[in-house]
């Protein structure tokens, strides 16, 4: 699925990040979740590659990008971080604007950036997420179940590190699995299950997964309700993919609740759980390939 994108090494001062990039046209960046990397695109990289040259970084932590080492404010691994890598990554290729795509925790990172940085976006898609803002304030028992991953990830060091670490591709199996419409593996590609299960056994980052999700229940969480507070809005043209067996279905109607957050919202559903890529990949091709333009 990644034969002819390249695999390059990008030193951004701060960190270097692991990027694979393909075809011509209007830059659109891919941007992954936990707890997969870059491959989590890798059922519909190609087609995109056909319309967009599409950048496919491994977020900070993840992949085989830079795992730093967290502070004590949760700020290494903030969206708002997160967000200036790839404004450098940007940078780094001589690009002023781009379409972000995110899912999952890199959804968090192209809503922080459409936030931050107004000027180098064209257009914004989210995949399977609400506001971290959001998810937190919406945190009764039903939800907390749902996504006790939120809580369980964010507490203090080494506590989730020593758990997971103890069985980590165990838990990666478990989770993903549990996550499935199908409650099943085997709609994804073993190759990328495999770099999924190696990362989680890593102690560098698995460190950094957590610490995603330390800031998740800290700065990002301040950030967002500071934007909301200020009345600030994302002004990129947004299109939100949510999964009828996903976790934004169960915190409300997803459309209404971006509608908040940003002045132009479209939306679709499809039949899938939260692994729209690997589940569902035509109905992101389908969403994405519009929103972006290349089908009219």
């Amino acid at each position: 699925m990644l034969t002819g994108f390249s695999s390059d090494r990008v030193d951004l001062g701060e960190v270097s990040l692991h990027v694979r990039r393909a075809g011509q046209g209007a830059p659109l960046i891919l941007l992954h979740g936990f707890p997969q990397n870059h491959r989590a695109w890798g059922p519909v990289m190609p087609e995109f590659a056909r319309h967009f040259d599409v950048i496919v970084p491994d977020l900070r932590g993840y992949g085989a990008s830079d795992a730093p080492p967290d502070d004590s404010a949760h700020r290494v691994y903030s969206k708002r971080r997160m967000a200036r890598d790839i404004v450098a990554l940007m940078d780094h290729y001589g690009l002023e604007r781009a379409h972000l795509l995110g899912h999952d925790r890199g959804a968090r990172v192209a809503y922080r950036f459409a936030l931050d940085h107004p000027a180098r976006i064209d257009r914004l898609g989210i995949i399977e997420i609400l506001p971290t803002a959001d998810y937190w304030r919406a945190m009764d028992a039903q939800l907390a179940m749902a996504i006790w991953h939120w809580p369980f990830l964010a507490q203090p060091a080494p506590l989730p590190e020593t758990l997971i670490g103890a069985r980590p591709g165990w838990f990666i199996d478990t989770l993903m699995t549990a996550w499935t419409r199908q409650k099943s593996l085997t709609g994804f590609d073993p190759q990328a299950l495999d770099s999924y299960r190696a990362q989680a056994a890593d102690p560098a980052r698995l460190g950094a997964m957590c610490a995603d999700y330390r800031a998740g229940a800290t700065t990002d969480r301040a950030d967002d309700e500071a934007d909301l507070a200020a009345g600030r809005r994302i002004v990129a043209p947004l299109h939100l993919l949510w999964a009828e067996g996903g976790f934004p279905a169960r915190a409300g109607a997803p459309r209404d609740a971006w509608s908040r957050w940003a002045e132009t919202v479209t939306d679709s559903a499809c039949q899938s759980g939260h692994f729209v890529m690997d589940e569902a990949p035509g109905a992101v091709l389908d969403a994405f390939l519009r929103h972006f333009g290349a089908l009219r």
